[in-house]
């Protein structure tokens, strides 16, 4: 019979990278103390990594040694388990639209759920509440666009948008001047304006 450190780890490494287990979900096999003592017995050792509070994640093996699994899967694999809307943040979307060359420093995502930072080896991910207008559209491109223009700011929405129209499908855009009535005043403005433009 495995112990219950190897039940969590075999149970760890079965996921997909950045899928995270919590001991909740094994306390059938011990009592709060014994799951604990083993979660934190197995991160000591470099076998699991505690990415926040409750949640844990198996390090990833490659060819030259462990690595922490990639932030966007824990991210999603995170959102997956508590039913929360997660994306990007307007400085990703913005890159990723074409819309600036700078690129994140710090992970950023935007979640419909409380602020967290997440711990992945040495780097720290910040899992930041935003307003429901800002995770509207979700994930698809017409609510990457409505992130970039919040970080982009109204100073420079005009030619923002310009470029949005061109690169964006068709549908996402009209998915776009749609959701105007849910966005702030001078953003469902500068929309409406380059739609008319149109």
């Amino acid at each position: 019979m495995k112990t219950l450190p190897e039940t969590i780890l075999q149970q760890a490494q079965s996921l997909p990278e950045g899928g995270v287990l919590s001991p909740k979900e094994f306390l059938h096999l011990g009592g709060r103390s014994a799951v604990d003592q083993a979660f934190s017995r197995l991160t000591k050792d470099g076998k699991l990594l505690r990415v926040v509070r409750g949640a844990y994640a198996a390090p990833v093996s490659g060819r030259f040694g462990s690595r922490p699994p990639a932030p966007e899967k824990v991210v999603m694999a995170l959102a997956e388990q508590s039913g929360e809307i997660v994306v990007p943040h307007g400085a990703s979307a913005a890159n990723t639209l074409g819309l600036t060359q700078q690129v994140p420093i710090q992970e950023v995502y935007l979640t419909s759920g409380r602020t967290r930072k997440l711990k992945l080896g040495q780097s720290e991910v910040l899992v930041k509440h935003a307003p429901r207008w800002m995770l509207a559209l979700g994930a698809r491109p017409a609510g990457a666009a409505v992130r970039a223009l919040a970080w982009i700011g109204p100073a420079h929405v005009g030619k923002s948008l310009a470029l949005l129209r061109r690169v964006l499908p068709k549908s996402e855009w009209q998915a776009l001047a749609l959701a105007r009535s849910t966005l702030p005043g001078w953003m469902a403005r500068a929309i409406g304006e380059e739609a008319v433009r149109g």
